[in-house]
């Protein structure tokens, strides 16, 4: 076996120093990702010590890009996709070209040339696909409003980022500055036709390459990839399936990629979009879901291996102006536009907040830019040390649009403070149900609605946490046996699925205090956590147990490892699901062999109302 294993290094060494300084940085209540940056910083090239392969670690972490957005596809459909294309397609362009004027402005100021400047400009304007995702998972926003827009608006960005990539080295080809080379199927059909086809036609040919990958998704694609799926699970293995969502998700990328010039991040939504229409896609976010993040973590820190910390101190004023335009331009400009098309407060400062970093479309800007000559390395040194500072001031810029929101909140209640105004959401108990009705325009939008109004009034009532497979079951026997209870669900669409079933029903994560207050725990009989998720499960336990000491608090789990720790964190009762199926199966084998009697399923007695008598012992 050869000694020199560059891959094997970059992976290990990569994931190890990720690991050890994540959890440092989670030690002191900051962002894991800020420790997997570090790592990238002692693994790259301008720090003592091993140097990782700086080619083979951004191919990795492209890897983790494709894999999130095929992630992020399985919970987007092209419904959702086009109903925020109103505001995510013009509102993606102004932003692009504002933020592009602000960094041509800083380019200009510092002597480049026209090109460079505006290359400079547009590596500032993209925001990172991998940043933008993790934040909205972490805050469970993906499914809302807010999230569907902030995903539009990455995707038209991502758009017009691929146009820009194609563009810039024609420009540069046909102004004679720099050495591009025009698009290869814009330059055979030049030579095709004997005709010069110059931007403008240039332009034509990319978006019909585009709309010609979008076609073959949406006709082909919508029929081949959940056949394909279907029939790997028929097989029954496991393996097998889980190599086919893999093999689905890096296939179509690189073949969108590779024949039509769209972007991996952008050929992978596709492909999770189109297998969302699937019954099957829950399966295969599950499976990917281990791989994703693993690679995401490679993205950090292959962008932490290409920060030079020298560029603090050669130029602290040009990179303190590019931070600024990242972090507060861009940040200004999207919120300006998101309450233009009269969207709420929350929704404008969480887009906001979503969009004011860098990262992975920047860098590859970059590196054209200095490869056709157009821009300075400088400005590539810019571009990385902006877009690491971004990032790691990303996860402070949701909490200041966090505490932006309650202020205003405050001083439109009438001049209280965000602490008093916490205290107003007693006085809000007459709002009886989650969804209030119409409100006028300027107000948000049911799923929008301030916190703060949507508090129950229910006592002596369950509160059932998650209304998925499990969830759903215990909530239709509640509903059966007329127990009043309210769910606490982080799915924007099964809200409204709750809703139209006339179920109350509270939007948000079950693990915040303030959301388990608006369930009125205090006062409830019993609470039933249904998510799947040991540590969320382990928090929400124990915040009920400090609110409310004598609740009866039931979870689930799925090893004896969880039930101890579950029962540790205020758990009463902890359910195993395979321990429930073995049971089940001993049960019917007994009512076989030992002339027990068997109930179908739609006879069952309701184990709320009508507990079943034991079976008299065979004599």
């Amino acid at each position: 076996m050869p000694h020199d294993t560059p891959l094997i290094s970059t992976i290990v060494i990569g994931l190890v120093l990720a690991f050890i300084l994540g959890a440092i940085a989670n030690r002191f209540k900051l962002p894991p990702l800020v420790g997997y940056l570090i790592a990238g910083v002692l693994a790259g090239p301008h720090t003592p010590g091993f140097v990782a392969d700086q080619n083979l670690a951004p191919e990795l972490a492209e890897i983790g890009v494709i894999l999130l957005m095929f992630g992020v596809g399985l919970h987007f459909s092209l419904k959702d996709l086009l109903s925020v294309r109103g505001i995510a397609v013009p509102g993606a362009i102004v932003q692009i070209g504002f933020a592009t004027l602000l960094g041509w402005g800083l380019g200009t100021l510092m002597g480049w040339p026209l090109g460079g400047s505006l290359v400079f400009g547009l590596a500032l304007s993209v925001a990172s696909t991998v940043v933008l995702l993790k934040a909205l998972q972490e805050r469970r926003l993906v499914e809302t409003e807010r999230g569907k827009i902030a995903v539009g608006w990455l995707i038209v960005e991502d758009l017009a980022m691929v146009l820009a990539l194609v563009l810039i080295p024609a420009a540069a080809s046909i102004s004679g500055n720099g050495h591009g080379s025009v698009e290869p199927l814009s330059a055979g059909l030049s030579r095709l036709l004997g005709l010069d086809l110059g931007i403008t036609g240039i332009i034509g040919v990319t978006l019909l390459k585009v709309a010609a990958f979008v076609g073959l998704m949406l006709v082909v694609g919508r029929r081949v990839i959940p056949w394909i799926l279907h029939r790997i699970a028929h097989t029954g293995s496991r393996e097998l399936f889980r190599l086919g969502v893999l093999a689905i998700a890096l296939g179509v990328a690189f073949g969108a990629a590779k024949l039509f010039g769209v972007s991996l991040a952008l050929g992978a939504f596709f492909a999770g979009m189109i297998l969302s229409e699937s019954e099957l896609s829950h399966r295969a976010a599950q499976e990917s879901l281990p791989l994703r993040d693993a690679f995401a973590v490679l993205f950090f820190v292959s962008v932490g291996m290409l920060f030079d910390p020298n560029i603090l101190i050669d130029n602290p004023l040009p990179l303190l102006a590019t931070v600024f335009i990242i972090v507060i331009g861009k940040s200004v400009a999207s919120f300006v536009i998101v309450l233009a098309f009269r969207k709420p407060m929350s929704t404008a400062l969480i887009i906001s907040a979503s969009l004011a970093q860098i990262g992975e479309f920047s860098f590859i800007l970059a590196a054209l830019g200095v490869e056709l000559g157009l821009l300075p390395s400088e400005g590539r040194d810019l571009i990385l040390g902006g877009a690491i500072i971004s990032i790691i001031l990303n996860p402070l810029a949701f909490i200041a649009c966090d505490w932006l929101r309650k202020m205003l909140d405050a001083r439109r209640q009438g001049g209280e403070t965000p602490e008093s105004g916490e205290q107003a959401a007693v006085q809000a108990d007459k709002v009886a149900t989650v969804e209030p009705s119409p409100i006028p325009a300027e107000q948000p939008a049911a799923a929008e609605v301030d916190e703060e109004l949507r508090r129950v009034t229910m006592t002596g009532h369950a509160v059932l946490i998650g209304y998925g497979r499990v969830g759903s079951i215990v909530g239709e026997n509640l509903k059966s046996s007329a127990t009043p209870f309210v769910v606490i669900e982080d799915s924007e669409k099964r809200i409204g699925e709750l809703k139209q079933a006339g179920i109350e029903a509270i939007y948000g994560n079950a693990a915040s205090a303030l959301v388990l207050g608006y369930a009125n725990i205090a006062a409830a009989r019993s609470l039933v956590i249904a998510i799947p998720n040991a540590f969320e499960a382990c928090s929400i336990a124990e915040q009920a147990r400090a609110i409310n000491p004598p609740l009866l608090i039931v979870a689930r789990a799925h090893s004896d490892i969880e039930i101890d720790v579950l029962k540790q964190y205020g758990a009463d009762t902890v359910i195993m699901g395979e321990r429930e199926i073995a049971l089940g199966m001993v049960d019917r084998l007994a009512q076989v062999h030992h002339d027990r009697p068997h109930y179908e399923d739609a006879e069952r007695p309701d184990i709320m109302t009508e507990p079943p008598e034991p079976a008299p012992a065979k004599e």
